[in-house]
């Protein structure tokens, strides 16, 4: 195979890797009724007129498996991080005891794991639809290079090496999102 062909298929890889990356991401910020400092990625604290990460700002843990603490470096930080927890709206309250803020991850209904659920299935699908438009762009590309003189059995061979590409990356796609679906099921 030529360089632009195999140039092709690092960056339709890259992109396929990417979005099953940004899945990884956005489920590791859905709580599955156990304690995860990862629910808090994303939020920002004002820290000094700067937003800045919380992980930034503040030392995160998990003393329990229902609990997490948040230990600031600077006491006057506490009230501006349980706002901004309060503000990023993820269904936990944060409580202080003046040196310490503590979430208390509250055990999950059954109705909330279902929605939690049919989250993680939306958030799969979504990366499947990116793996998926990696394809189409990748065979689009492949359809121009043969016009400009690729050997229609060297783009035939591309576009089924990209299809076992595709295939493999919807898998794993699909086994994070059964993973985490079990993560949330599981009582």
């Amino acid at each position: 195979m030529n360089e632009e062909v195999d140039f092709l298929f690092d960056v339709t890889k890259e992109k396929m890797d990417s979005a099953v990356t940004h899945l990884e991401t956005e489920l590791s910020r859905i709580r599955a009724g156990k304690a995860n400092p990862h629910i808090l990625d994303g939020i920002d604290v004002d820290y000094y007129g700067t937003l800045t990460p919380l992980t930034q700002v503040a030392n995160v843990s998990t003393p329990d498996g229902k609990t997490i603490a948040i230990q600031p470096w600077e006491k006057n930080m506490i009230s501006p991080i349980e706002k901004a927890i309060m503000a990023a709206n993820i269904g936990l309250t944060p409580a202080n005891n003046g040196e310490i803020i503590r979430l208390n991850i509250p055990p999950l209904t059954e109705e909330r794991r279902i929605q939690l659920v049919k989250q993680v299935k939306t958030e799969g699908e979504a990366a499947k639809i990116s793996i998926r438009n990696g394809r189409r762009d990748a065979n689009e590309e492949l359809k121009s290079m043969q016009k400009n003189g690729l050997p229609e059995d060297a783009q035939k061979k591309a576009e089924a090496d990209i299809q076992e590409m595709t295939n493999e990356y919807t898998e794993k796609a699909d086994k994070i999102v059964d993973a985490k679906e079990v993560d949330i099921m599981t009582v």
